[in-house]
């Protein structure tokens, strides 16, 4: 049976007697099927005709349930940019009750964020052209979310069980996603550095897995992009264990980055893992191939046809730094067919670099491989007088994975 606003209210009022959170968060989600039907037994509701309902019931929920219809009206309608002004409305709205009461109503809070942040997406993709701000409203969304933050972060008074910093970490992923979309990673540190520097809430551990995955995931992705690849590999890979396989597409985000970390240790990804996630396989396997056989050829014409791809992922110089990787084993390989001889004269691998499609001169060869004995690819030195590479007798090329701080030479 279609809902009217009087019972539409009337629920409303049930859940805040019954303080029931996931009751709430649906009577506020737009896509929820009575918000269809309240705009059409309104007749498409405006501010002025919205106005008579006013102190239907305690404030602030007479506005916030206005700001619902409101809401629902200009998406029915296809008006992105003032369905995402009402609903910032009704999340103001609903601060004022929330930052009087416990945490019951966090599941009400997530949900209500997560739509603000949908219709600022959806107001932006549709905004006009020539806009001089094409992310307003996204940004817009994230100054709202991080208000939000900071009411979870300020619960003082209630029990440890009930408190709205149970929904810190939550919040805290819908701010860094915000300000992801918009580029403004710099921003993001703010909020971790808020979050460091508190001491009284409690442990990453204790809350929802799904939070936990979240915030490891961005943590992560902070560290990749400043380079600190020990840290990304580590989140990262605490954050796919604990993803839910359920999670398809969160795998997917998050082995985006983690294969290319673990493929910089030498450990490559197996055909089973690849198999499961077709278009990181796509992606990866040709870089995985060549590395295996020491085709630098095979790899720059990979790097050459993803490139594109690559640099809006942030991962061409990663992707490029691996190539070291496929460059150890051409010189392994000479090194093999010499019988494992431990001095060799350096135009030996300077035509392993040839055979492998490198065309290069044999000052540039040795200066490649002065570089791989200087990372730790390989045990020994150079006689730059006799043109000699002198091998370690034991163990000269020592797999990436043992090297010491395999990252700190990348």
């Amino acid at each position: 049976m279609p809902m009217d606003f009087s019972t539409y209210i009337m629920q409303i009022n049930d859940a805040l007697n019954a303080e029931n959170g996931p009751n709430l968060a649906y009577l506020l989600r737009p896509t929820s099927p009575h918000g269809k039907d309240l705009v059409k037994s309104l007749r498409s509701p405006t501010v002025v005709s919205m106005a008579q309902y006013k102190g239907c019931i305690s404030s602030p929920w007479d506005e916030v349930a206005i700001q619902y219809v409101l809401t629902c009206t200009h998406i029915a309608h296809g008006r992105s940019a003032e369905a995402f002004k009402q609903q910032s409305a009704l999340v103001s709205a609903f601060s004022r009750y929330f930052i009087e009461n416990t945490g019951w109503t966090l599941p009400a809070l997530f949900s209500i964020l997560r739509d603000l942040r949908d219709l600022a997406d959806d107001a932006d993709l549709h905004g006009p052209p020539n806009s001089t701000e094409q992310n307003e409203c996204k940004m817009e969304a994230a100054r709202v979310v991080a208000r939000a933050f900071s009411n979870c972060m300020t619960d003082r008074v209630s029990p440890p069980e009930e408190s709205r910093k149970w929904g810190v970490y939550y919040i805290v992923g819908l701010v860094m996603k915000c300000y992801f979309k918009v580029k403004r990673i710099s921003l993001t540190k703010n909020i971790i550095k808020a979050l460091e520097n508190t001491n009284d809430i409690p442990e990453l551990a204790d809350y929802p897995r799904a939070h936990q995955v979240t915030y490891r995931y961005y943590i992560g992705m902070l560290a990749f992009l400043d380079e600190e690849f020990s840290k990304a590999e580590q989140e990262l890979t605490l954050a796919f264990y604990q993803c839910t396989t359920k999670a398809h597409k969160n795998q997917t985000r998050i082995l985006t980055y983690l294969i290319p970390l673990r493929i910089l240790r030498g450990h490559l990804p197996s055909q089973d893992l690849l198999g499961r996630f077709p278009i990181l396989a796509d992606l990866f396997l040709p870089f995985i191939s060549a590395i295996r056989v020491g085709d630098l050829a095979a790899f720059d014409s990979a790097l050459a046809a993803r490139e594109a791809k690559l640099i809006d992922l942030n991962l061409l110089l990663t992707i490029e730094k691996a190539r070291e990787l496929c460059m150890r084993v051409v010189f392994r390989r000479v090194w093999l067919l010499e019988k494992k001889s431990t001095r060799m004269h350096l135009r030996l691998f300077h035509a392993g670099l040839r055979v492998s499609g490198w065309d290069v001169d044999v000052e540039e060869a040795e200066c490649l491989v002065a570089n791989m004995i200087y990372k730790g690819f390989i045990r020994g030195y150079i006689s730059h007088e006799k043109q000699t590479v002198v091998l370690a007798a034991a163990n000269a090329f020592p797999r990436p994975s043992e090297r010491p701080s395999p990252y700190s030479l990348v």
